[in-house]
């Protein structure tokens, strides 16, 4: 094939790509939100959450390993050595992933609480605060600048997430809610949930510019932290129960794919930087919001009001907004652009994070 046919070639593949895994990012962001609501409410005997958030780590410490074996071409010889320079002979890269290991593994298990006691539409909403925790770290950590649209942008998702924290609090438009939950305990997980985050995100990217390991092998060492530290955590909050129950007590089909789900879900977004951009990103995260928003209100009998739309809306277009390329500079001015800043470092500005 003719250099000029191989480059087009190439191009279409990858722009099938692009979209193909923009659509399954958008019905992944949706439907896992979706399924651990229903999981978590529907009646019956309840799983561990801590357990899920244990196997979680596991898939995607299983799925580093396969790929790190896979760029070894498959020698074990190489493998062990490598992993063995990684994680022992430098174990003091190993010992930095402590603290964002640490930190996921508490935001994991707060998205459990926070998906328990919020319906989905209110917690697909107030996730997108990660946004603004995001960006005040990367400033204050990494000094980075922001341009004018996306401080805008950070307005306009504060003033948008206020306003169905509003509406929410106030019980017009929270229907969907089961018997035992609390909305407050609910609002303060997603809170911490994103602060936790925003700064374990952008700790993380600030250890991956000063090292030249790969993100495989990082990914490996968040792995191993994640499973030790989500079982100390298993072990403090239901040891007792799961000693009597077992680990998989009241583990269906319906939470296997939720743990699946959770654990292909940074892979998913690796795809779409690796073949897509930030825009398309931004759009993949609103359009989850607005598909998550009318399952409730088919599934769980969510109620959409004018006020809860109008923030949904705002938070939407925020969203967009911020994911949008900054202008270049002019071409007299002797500075380089200013740096670009992505909605979400934890998944993506870092490439190929599994988290």
């Amino acid at each position: 094939m003719p250099p000029w046919n191989l480059g087009r070639f190439q191009r279409r593949a990858n722009e099938k790509l692009k979209y193909a895994s923009l659509a399954v990012l958008v019905i992944q962001n949706a439907s896992v939100i979706l399924c651990i609501r229903y999981v978590r409410t529907v009646p019956g005997n309840k799983f561990f959450s801590t357990s899920a958030v244990v196997m979680v780590e596991l898939f995607k410490l299983s799925t580093c390993l396969v790929l790190i074996l896979g760029q070894k071409r498959g020698n074990l010889k190489e493998f062990v050595m490598y992993l063995y320079k990684g994680l022992i002979v430098e174990y003091m890269d190993v010992l930095k992933m402590a603290v964002p290991s640490l930190i996921y593994t508490l935001q994991n298990n707060l998205q459990y609480v926070a998906i328990s006691n919020l319906p989905v539409a209110t917690f697909q909403v107030m996730y997108q605060f990660k946004i603004l925790t995001t960006a005040v770290f990367s400033v204050l950590m990494l000094k980075k600048s922001l341009s004018r649209l996306q401080w805008v942008s950070l307005v306009i998702l504060f003033t948008g997430i206020a306003i169905v924290q509003v509406t929410q609090e106030e019980g017009k438009a929270g229907r969907d809610r089961a018997p035992g939950q609390n909305y407050l305990v609910g609002l303060l997980a997603v809170l911490v949930s994103c602060v936790s985050s925003g700064f374990a995100g952008v700790y993380f990217e600030k250890i991956l510019k000063g090292t030249s390991a790969s993100i495989w092998l990082r990914n490996v060492q968040l792995g191993i932290f994640g499973t030790v530290l989500g079982l100390a955590a298993m072990s403090c909050k239901d040891g007792s129960a799961i000693a009597e129950k077992g680990f998989f007590f009241a583990y269906t089909p319906m939470v296997w794919s939720v743990v699946l789900n959770q654990a292909v879900g940074g892979l998913l977004v690796a795809m779409v930087v690796k073949y897509a951009d930030n825009i398309l990103k931004g759009f993949a995260a609103s359009l989850s919001i607005v598909i998550s928003t009318v399952a409730s209100v088919h599934i769980f009998g969510f109620h959409v009001d004018l006020y809860f739309a109008l923030g949904a809306s705002l938070v939407i277009a925020a969203v967009y907004l911020y994911s949008l390329p900054k202008a270049p500079a002019p071409a007299s001015s002797s500075l380089p652009p200013a740096s670009s800043l992505s909605a979400e470092p934890d998944s993506y500005s870092t490439k190929l994070v599994i988290k």
